[in-house]
């Protein structure tokens, strides 16, 4: 059964007394019948953001009966994925069920992929109780259904790289984008440009780190928390120099940053744990750009403290989406195999767990 009004933002999903968008609501429609313009998918697997993940990890002390309760209880309350604590969700895996005779997405029934949206606006229903899944990693064996708009983006997963790292990189692709994008603008007006990544060794920062030098970044810096993870970006080859900083810290991630060639003219901060906003500022040039990629970002902070510190810096918000973002990263990951092999190493390790 197909409805037949509706509008390609999903308001008409949006459950709350108030105009707001998907995003916004409190609730959400979650009924399997579509408006014209929507697509049905079959949902596999659930990727929740790191930052999210962390959240609920730290408040039941790694239970993972207690994470899987709650995350059941959050979509059952909100019709969508989206932590109440962090604001965030993350994205999914499925194949598509149906598609609405007027959906703009050019999705066939059959396909099998991964939205580009956030959890946070999509209507989902679980229906196995996440039976699949031990509360223990950020990627969710999950059976149910999702719903995506007619302004909603999917792409299809590709054949040749296995599901779960797909799922892993798309879930980031707006961050090496968005960085390959700044930097490159910047080397064409200034002629070089160095760029820092605050966590270096994550997902959207190993990405952003390739982005950065493939977009001609002339110097580039890995921040990360510990030496664990220092050891292995190093051996990855990404960064020009890696450094152990705290970047809740922010003179001891100004020191470390200076003492590996910055201060940075572009900085890139892809951490999931708040209070990092001081120490990113610090850490860029004059007239410099920071880009915050992290949902722990407090821009009221950013802000204030920038001009606390009468620090003259563009700062921009990355929104996960640039034209081409799914593309480009998958080409990333394919062409560096140090990128690749710290994608797989984390997989490995969610594994084990």
């Amino acid at each position: 059964m197909t409805l037949n009004i509706g509008d390609p933002t999903g308001l008409h999903r949006v459950l709350d007394e108030a105009v707001v968008l998907p995003q916004a609501a409190r609730r959400l429609d979650t009924r399997r019948e579509l408006w014209p313009d929507e697509v049905r998918i079959r949902v596999q697997r659930l990727n929740l953001d790191a930052a999210s993940f962390r959240q609920l990890e730290g408040k039941h002390g790694g239970a993972g009966d207690a994470i899987r309760a709650e995350v059941l209880e959050i979509v059952a309350a909100r019709g969508k994925m989206q932590n109440p604590e962090t604001g965030s969700g993350g994205m999914l895996v499925g194949t598509v069920e149906e598609v609405g005779p007027e959906s703009p997405l050019g999705l066939r029934v059959g396909d099998r992929v991964a939205t580009l949206v956030s959890l946070t606006l999509t209507p989902l229903v679980i229906e196995d109780g996440l039976a699949q899944w031990d509360g223990l990693g950020e990627q969710v064996p999950c059976d149910g259904y999702a719903v995506l708009f007619g302004r909603s983006i999917a792409a299809v997963i590709p054949d040749d790289l296995p599901v779960d790292l797909s799922l892993s990189v798309l879930d980031v692709c707006g961050a090496p984008a968005l960085s390959a994008r700044i930097v490159g603008e910047y080397v064409a007006n200034a002629g070089s440009a160095t760029v820092c990544v605050i966590g270096g060794g994550g997902k959207s920062g190993s990405l952003s780190l390739v982005a950065a030098r493939r977009a001609g970044a002339t110097r580039t810096i890995g921040v990360v928390p510990h030496e664990r993870e220092a050891a292995a970006l190093r051996k990855a080859g990404l960064a020009d120099h890696v450094v152990v900083a705290d970047a809740r810290d922010p003179i001891a991630l100004r020191d470390a940053v200076t003492a590996a060639g910055g201060p940075a003219d572009v900085t890139v901060v892809c951490v999931d744990v708040p209070g990092c906003e001081g120490g990113a500022v610090l850490a860029t040039e004059e007239r410099g750009t920071v880009i915050f990629f992290s949902m722990a970002t407090s821009f009221s902070a950013a802000a204030l403290g920038a001009e606390g510190l009468a620090a003259d810096v563009t700062m921009l918000v990355g929104n996960g989406y640039l034209p081409g973002h799914a593309a480009y990263a998958l080409v990333v990951l394919r062409e560096d195999p140090g990128v690749r092999g710290l994608f797989e190493a984390r997989l490995q390790v969610e594994v084990a767990r």
